[in-house]
């Protein structure tokens, strides 16, 4: 998998960009606010339809403009596609194609271009709320499971639908009672397929950890949390817990509640490690989510790494680049210094690009 033609029209303070990038890696440099950032958002906004810095899609169109349009040209094992998407604002709708037809889903348009970003606010991954974690191990079984992204918007509609019977106080008749066994055999069926691929993806990061050396994570211990107690049955947590849902007005259990739990010695990862250990165990935590996922897919996903440089030392930074080049996967990395080269050391290194990017305007170097 490679992106290999991108287009940009009105994202941020890029405008009117065409770049080519080659199919391993891609470094681009820049000072803060020059839009290196905003190239790798414009990447992964064609793959997700938002953007991994603000949940507001104004915030990512340019001011002086109302449309924001993305073109790409991907190359897979199925050959060559061309992925579109065009987001305006004013009619408050997006437009997707792919190969010049329209789709119907984001879902779709994430599955044929799969992106993963390791950035500066991944790091709350370990501290964060479980919301965050939830959605790493999703993105994992997504891209792994056909059906899972089916499978999960199911689930959401039907905890919506709960939702407002439980805000309405419908709580004992057989309204709850029909959404009740639906939330409890979607629950089932998301819950097998999210415990063996975090099983997967506990053994990959064990094993990157024993080759990093990270003898502070002796005491580490990672658990996955189904969402309620797993001793109990989740139509008998159901049953026995209305009121308090009622009185809260939403669901408390279910694969809503899904976390990866992180602890160390029984508490919270988060309250133990330092800033430094924290986003050691994120970044191999994000490389052992790519490495399980490329060994299941024909085409491997596309790796982000924005300026995380300056938050690691040089023998981690070296110990990233390897690991990045190790998943055989087309690389987007930027920095605000020109980048190392020794670094990237290894056969691959021949085959890059090096971008130098100055108010929004890209120059190959």
């Amino acid at each position: 998998m490679a992106l290999r033609e991108l287009h940009i029209h009105h994202l941020r303070n890029l405008h009117g960009q065409q770049l080519e990038f080659s199919p391993r890696l891609n470094l681009i440099y820049g000072v803060n606010g020059s839009g290196k950032t905003s190239l790798l958002e414009a990447v992964y906004y064609l793959s997700a339809g938002r953007s991994f810095r603000s949940a507001k899609h104004r915030h990512v169109v340019s001011r002086d403009s109302d449309v924001l349009t993305l073109f790409g040209r991907i190359e897979n094992e199925r050959g060559e596609q061309r992925l579109g998407i065009s987001r305006d604002l004013a009619k408050g709708e997006a437009l997707l194609r792919k190969n010049g037809l329209r789709v119907q889903s984001l879902s779709e348009m994430a599955r044929e271009l799969p992106v993963s970003v390791i950035e500066p606010g991944t790091f709350d991954l370990v501290a964060g709320g479980p919301g965050q974690r939830r959605q790493f191990l999703d993105w994992l079984v997504f891209h792994v499971e056909h059906d899972y992204g089916a499978l999960w918007q199911q689930c959401q509609k039907t905890i919506r639908q709960r939702n407002q019977l439980l805000r309405r106080g419908i709580i004992s008749d057989g309204q709850l009672s029909s959404w009740n066994a639906r939330l409890v055999a979607l629950a089932e069926t998301l819950t097998e397929r999210r415990s063996v691929w975090f099983e997967r993806f506990r053994e990959k990061l064990d094993e990157l950890m024993t080759q990093a050396n990270a003898h502070w994570a002796t005491d580490l211990e990672l658990g996955f949390f189904q969402g309620w107690d797993s001793k109990r049955s989740l139509a008998e947590i159901l049953e026995t817990n209305q009121e308090t849902e009622y009185r809260a007005g939403h669901t408390l259990y279910g694969p809503n509640r899904c976390d990866i739990r992180i602890r160390v010695n029984q508490r919270p990862a988060g309250e133990v490690l330092s800033r430094g250990q924290q986003r050691t165990l994120v970044i191999l935590m994000k490389l052992a989510q790519m490495a399980v996922v490329n060994v299941q897919r024909r085409d491997a996903a596309i790796c982000l790494v924005d300026d995380i440089n300056a938050e690691l030392d040089q023998s981690n930074q070296k110990l990233l680049a390897e690991r990045l080049l190790g998943l055989g996967c087309q690389l987007f990395v930027t920095s605000i210094e020109p980048p190392d080269l020794s670094l990237w050391a290894g056969s691959t290194v021949q085959d890059h690009r090096m971008f130098h990017v100055e108010h929004g305007e890209f120059s190959e170097q």
